[in-house]
């Protein structure tokens, strides 16, 4: 009897370790947000850290960005960053952010410059959990919810 569905869950977990095991233990990441000030990650140490990638034109991702608006809100030990991972005109953007407000800041990625210490997305969305010592704890290739990064960080609401 076969049991194709074990083995393409063992395959996406080989899949998910190998894709960390190429990025270093502790990512580094410093960028401008649309609001104009900067997220620096170190800065965040302590914290739990969602760096998630989304595009205005993916629907799971539009899905998913008010969960994580109201996990971060509702978790004192929890920030996170949104990129905007598309080749989109700012003004685009912005109209974007107007129409879903969220309670973490946001910047424009750059396709053709990637973020030297995460993978670059195949696929959207994208998201990792960095954990409080600066290390990457989880990625999530597709859509996630509150309760996944309830699992995913432990951290208990305010």
């Amino acid at each position: 009897m076969k049991h194709p569905t074990w083995i393409l869950a063992a395959a996406l977990a080989l899949a998910g370790a190998s894709a960390l095991a190429d990025m270093p233990a502790k990512p580094t990441l410093s960028i401008a947000t649309l609001d104009g000030k900067t997220f620096d990650l170190a800065a965040h140490r302590g914290h739990w850290v969602i760096v998630n990638f989304w595009a205005t034109w993916c629907s799971p991702c539009i899905k998913e960005m008010p969960d994580i608006s109201a996990f971060v809100a509702s978790h004192k030990d929890v920030a996170a960053i949104g990129f905007a991972w598309e080749d989109t005109e700012r003004a685009e953007i912005d109209a974007f952010v107007k129409a879903h407000a969220v309670s973490y800041p946001l910047a424009q990625g750059d396709i053709y410059k990637p973020l030297k210490d995460f993978d670059e997305p195949r696929g959207l969305p994208v998201t990792y959990v960095i954990a409080p010592d600066g290390t990457v704890s989880k990625k999530f290739t597709g859509p996630i919810t509150a309760d996944d990064l309830e699992r995913s960080t432990g951290s208990k609401a305010k």
